[in-house]
């Protein structure tokens, strides 16, 4: 039995707050015209897909006015927004440049899970750990994912974090700087909130663009 609604159901949960208002786009902002949703190709793949999927895959990240952060309250700050996966900036974060990444759809656990959001997570994850290594410059990094209440999941609906570790973490007093759970942690400031964001936009965009040079040079050999 899946785990989907045992929880807050959907209306009430935080992430699909978010995800709700930050839509995957679907339709052609010059032309109007409807283009493919943005369900991400293997990069293997990308050879025979048209110049329109492409655009569509870029249209993941949303530009500085499309991810307001006050379209949600408290704020969100979204980096990416594909169909079926969300990456957004913890507002309680362990570290600088904290980041979660969700399931668009409301799943309590991995297990609930289905294939295409499995393989759209498992194509994300690395390009948004690299965003978050370059845009922090911290090269090491936690991945971290929580099943239940009992594995110290807070909010269940699935998500990962990716948590940068420096080499000398912040001497804060009477902070708990645990792997699991809430701890005692600081809320982001909206003002750090929305530049670190943009610069992982900016910095997503760059990793997206490599990729499909580096698919392009390869179909031209």
């Amino acid at each position: 039995m899946q785990e989907t609604d045992l929880h807050y159901p959907p209306e009430t949960c935080p992430f699909c707050t978010i995800a709700a208002a930050h839509p995957c786009p679907g339709i052609g902002h010059e032309t109007g015209a409807s283009v493919p949703t943005a369900t991400t190709a293997p990069p293997s793949l990308w050879r025979s897909a048209s110049e329109q999927q492409r655009q569509a895959l870029r249209a993941c990240v949303p530009s500085d006015e499309e991810s307001d952060p006050e379209k949600t309250s408290p704020s969100s700050f979204v980096v990416l927004r594909s169909s079926d996966v969300v990456a957004f900036l913890d507002i309680l974060p362990m570290t600088w440049g904290h980041l979660l990444v969700t399931t668009r759809q409301h799943k309590v656990k991995v297990a609930d899970m289905g294939a295409v959001e499995s393989r759209e997570m498992g194509f994300w994850l690395p390009i948004l750990a690299r965003t978050v290594a370059k845009v922090t410059g911290v090269t090491d990094y936690n991945i971290v994912q929580n099943n239940g209440a009992r594995a110290a999941q807070v909010v269940p609906h699935v998500h990962f974090h990716i948590i940068p570790r420096p080499e000398t973490m912040p001497e804060i007093k009477n902070k708990s700087w645990t792997m699991f759970g809430r701890g005692q942690r600081d809320e982001l400031d909206d003002e750090d909130g929305a530049r670190i964001a943009g610069e992982m936009r900016k910095v997503l965009r760059g990793e997206l663009e490599k990729m499909v040079d580096e698919v392009d040079g390869r179909a031209k050999l």
